[in-house]
């Protein structure tokens, strides 16, 4: 029979998301955890086992515990990219990608991201959401309070940089789709817009990342998220462990996890087009997407020529009607992918495509992989009901 491993987790920064992930791996595969660490921040000098989970951001002596332990080790963190350990990060600059995309299909011209650090996991998002809204022929102003003139540090950093958020959203122009680098950064924007008297989601649309706010639809305004898939990271840094306690080679690079979805509540369910006819297109695709529509029901639903209505979508949106057909009924069915067991067959219907086959040639054209694989990649217990 063979030795049970034993694992340590060395987690700097927590989320039990995370934390369940490598739960799930350690007993599918009988491992023993050691996850003190985890609640008493209590540094085990003199450990021994098998292998080291780590998130090595903030502090040395985690750092010097760690490699102290001469362990086959994966870290979450790319904070301290110079140790030579096996990582497993989240894709980031994918994260900022679905948000872009979140925005572009509600018809928005104008785009922020919000940071207030220097940290490399906001940086990869930011450079994402700007990348991404480039290739779709927007710009991107990225609003950093930790390089503004105003910035503080200590006892009066909060109400300096609120005032400060507040003056920038004034500024903007409207209507502002705003991505924030973390949720806690989108709640500042949410409050800083309500300081100011600005409506959100009509003139400040904002989305956040990590969907960690543990009563989110309590608020008064939810706030939209990206889902970070913290528990396909786990899981997935579990089982590179696995392979490399049992001999196998380091990877030369992090294995990346794609973020699953945008959880869109009101901060950012808007449709932002000022032109009455192209506002009434756009409510006629988001109202109508499940059935078959084409181009002509939707340029009779806005009451224009074809022609003029394909013009209007390239000169408001940089995009097509077709497209943004594709575009809504994709996220739809990224939706249901992700939070319901329907078969493959029954999410085509629901999202308006006529056959399956339909569906997955699209939606592998457009994600880079298949329905069935999106499905794993977000939860990894297998192509539930596929």
């Amino acid at each position: 029979m063979a030795r049970q491993k034993n694992v340590l987790l060395v987690l700097g920064w927590y989320d039990y998301r995370l934390h369940k992930g490598i739960a799930e791996y350690a007993q599918e595969h009988g491992w023993h955890l050691s996850a003190n660490l985890a609640r008493e921040r209590v540094i085990p000098w003199g450990w021994k086992g098998d292998g080291v989970l780590a998130w090595l951001g903030a502090g040395d002596d985690l750092v010097e515990f760690v490699e102290s332990v001469r362990r086959p080790t994966v870290d979450f963190s790319l904070r301290r990219p110079h140790l030579r350990f096996a990582r497993v990060l989240q894709d980031h600059a994918h994260a900022a990608q679905l948000v872009a995309g979140h925005f572009l299909t509600r018809g928005f011209k104008h785009f922020a991201f919000f940071s207030d650090s220097d940290n490399w996991s906001f940086n990869e998002r930011g450079n994402g959401f700007a990348a991404a809204l480039k290739k779709a022929g927007f710009d991107c102003t990225w609003i950093k309070w930790h390089e503004s003139t105003a910035f503080r540090s200590g006892r009066g950093e909060w109400s300096k940089r609120r005032a400060w958020l507040v003056g920038q959203m004034k500024q903007s122009p409207k209507p502002l789709a705003m991505f924030a680098a973390n949720d806690q950064l989108a709640v500042d924007v949410l409050e800083s817009c309500e300081a100011a008297g600005l409506n959100v989601p009509e003139q400040i649309a904002i989305a956040g990342a990590g969907d960690y706010l543990m009563a989110a639809d309590a608020m008064r305004t939810p706030l939209s998220s990206v889902d970070i898939n913290l528990e396909e990271q786990g899981y997935e840094g579990a089982a590179l462990l696995d392979r490399l306690m049992r001999g196998g080679r380091m990877p030369r690079e992090p294995l990346r996890i794609p973020a699953a979805r945008v959880i869109v509540r009101k901060s950012s369910d808007i449709l932002a087009v000022n032109e009455p006819r192209m506002a009434k297109a756009l409510r006629f695709i988001w109202e109508h997407f499940r059935d078959p529509i084409g181009v002509d029901d939707v340029a009779r639903a806005a009451a224009m020529s074809r022609r003029a209505l394909h013009q209007a979508f390239l000169d408001h949106l940089s995009r097509t009607p077709g497209e943004q057909i594709r575009n809504v009924r994709l996220e739809h069915a990224k939706k249901l992918l992700a939070e319901s067991n329907h078969k493959v067959a029954a999410i085509a219907g629901l999202s308006g495509y006529q056959s399956a086959n339909s569906f997955c040639v699209t939606f592998t054209k457009a994600e880079g992989f298949s329905p069935v694989a999106f499905r794993k990649s977000i939860r990894h217990q297998g192509e539930v009901g596929a």
